[in-house]
């Protein structure tokens, strides 16, 4: 018989010493201690907010009375002649099961633009295979109306709804309420960069109340703060503090102090606490379907894949784009002639404008845009570049005088774009996509700034509906970039449904 490896010790010998205090546990905020080893005051753990429960609530209880809705409505018109209650029954419990279980109520998605949306498209589509399987399992093959219709309706009327509660979650939120409050640990110039971008984006619902940095201090040695927001502590004291100020979201930012096993001792430190740890990357402007965490020789990688010029997704787009457009140009054409006509009898020049720009690859071709301005424009321009309120190479004036009294209306609702539609058509232009550039802009783009040629140029844009005119050259660029990068049907669709609204509020359009 084999003899036990297993190594014995005689009641005279000890067996061997086990530190406990080596083994990494989370930390109990009641036995928590200050610097001074004194046991520090333990303070409440950072609970959700009022209003996010509410807010929750909300949610779930108009999803469950549109449900409802729809659920009765159908069930009178579809089964009124052969009542089936099962069917109804059945396709109420497959929505109430799928849409908690796809994370579609999860409150870490709630109000977070593309991914809510996604989460509850998830949702309904696993609805609807439920019903189908259902259906199958009891041999009730009149489902097809449920599967294909009813579900569908559900979904139509979801979307909307979420849409209305979010627009009165960030309107609460440019008045400074529903926000999370976030400490920021990192270099004084990516904590600075966060709060920039917290303070231009409020409705994300972020606002960085305090900051550690590694030093203890901002920018300069004698400054307690970044960009008005108190630096608390140092790096290294960072679980501590959390476990003090209550804080909802903890951010890292970019900082040489950040290694593997630190940011492993804070998630333990931090576990127990109620607060969130969010990394952000060093590739902050890499974002949506191109990154992914996945687990390679047992440690998590983040990997980036290449940006997609091709394939099945940009062949569904160019469909898209060349029906759209066509169904478009066909709906609208009443418009395109009352504006036309506008255009001939206030001074009698032509309708159409024509100029050169540069489209993907570097390519030229003419767009076409309805004159908005002087027949001479271009030569009155020669006089007026001491004038010029452009950002970069652009030139651009909120009063210019060489606009049309039917320009500046149709300047302002953007209908001058909308012979751009027959650049689509021709696909030298794409609905959504970068600013199409002059030849004289192009000439002076930097190496990166050149990326933005590698795809069509569009009609709107992420320019479009972040504040058209008003940006900066800097943000143009950073914004047509980060579609180019981060492109997706689905930022398609939230970019066209934006335009509609900037475009109808006439916002930063001159």
């Amino acid at each position: 018989m084999e003899e036990s490896v297993r190594p014995s010790y005689t009641v005279s010998q000890p067996p061997p010493h086990i530190d406990l205090q080596a083994i990494p546990r989370p930390v109990n905020r009641d036995e928590a201690v200050d610097d001074a080893g004194q046991a520090a005051t333990p303070s409440p753990k950072a609970l959700p907010a009022a209003w996010e429960a509410r807010y929750r609530a909300w949610v779930i209880g108009s999803d469950v009375c549109i449900t409802l809705l729809v659920i009765v409505i159908s069930a009178f018109v579809i089964d009124r002649h052969a009542p089936h209650d099962m069917h109804a029954f059945g396709t109420m419990l497959a929505v109430f099961v799928a849409l908690p279980a796809s994370r579609a109520w999860s409150p870490r998605v709630l109000g977070e633009g593309a991914e809510e949306y996604r989460t509850l498209g998830r949702g309904f589509l696993t609805a609807a295979v439920l019903v189908a399987l259902g259906g199958l399992l009891f041999g009730a093959l009149e489902v097809q109306a449920w599967v294909f219709v009813v579900v569908p309706i559900i979904a139509l009327v979801a979307f909307p709804q979420r849409y209305l509660l979010r627009q009165v979650l960030h309107r609460k939120r440019a008045k400074g309420l529903c926000l999370l409050p976030v400490m920021a640990a990192g270099s004084p110039e990516t904590v600075a960069d966060l709060i920039a971008r917290t303070r231009s984006e409020v409705h994300v619902g972020w606002r960085v109340e305090a900051a550690c940095t590694f030093t203890g201090h901002g920018a300069d040695c004698d400054s307690g703060e970044i960009d008005g927001v108190p630096v608390v502590g140092r790096l290294e004291e960072l679980s501590r503090h959390v476990r003090r100020g209550g804080y909802r979201v903890v951010a890292i930012t970019a900082d040489q102090y950040w290694t593997p096993k630190r940011l492993q001792r804070l998630a333990w430190d931090m576990e127990g606490t109620g607060s969130e740890m969010v990394v952000a990357p060093v590739l902050m402007e890499v974002a949506g379907p191109r990154l992914n965490v996945t687990g390679v020789l047992g440690m998590p990688l983040l990997r980036v894949t290449a940006p997609m010029f091709t394939g099945g997704r940009r062949v569904v787009k160019e469909i898209v784009d060349r029906c759209g457009s066509a169904f478009l140009l066909t709906l609208l054409s009443p418009l395109l002639l009352v504006i036309a006509l506008a255009i001939k009898l206030n001074d009698r020049g032509p309708v159409i404008y024509r100029q050169r720009r540069v489209g993907r690859d570097g390519a030229t071709f003419t767009m076409l845009k309805f004159r908005t301005m002087v027949t001479n424009a271009d030569e009155i321009r020669k006089t007026l570049e001491a004038d010029n309120e452009g950002a970069g190479p652009l030139f651009k004036m909120k009063r210019d005088p060489r606009i049309t009294r039917v320009g500046g209306l149709l300047r302002r609702y953007s209908l001058d774009e909308l012979p751009q539609l027959f650049n689509v058509v021709s696909g030298r232009m794409s609905l959504v996509g970068p600013r199409p550039p002059l030849p004289e802009e192009t000439a002076q783009y930097a190496p990166d700034a050149r990326r933005r040629l590698l795809v069509k140029p569009g009609l709107t844009g992420l320019w479009q509906v972040s504040g058209r005119s008003d940006l900066t050259w800097a943000e143009s660029i950073r914004l047509d970039l980060r579609y180019v990068e981060d492109w997706s049907l689905a930022l398609d669709l939230v970019i066209l449904w934006k335009t509609f609204r900037a475009v109808m509020g006439g916002q930063g359009a001159y």
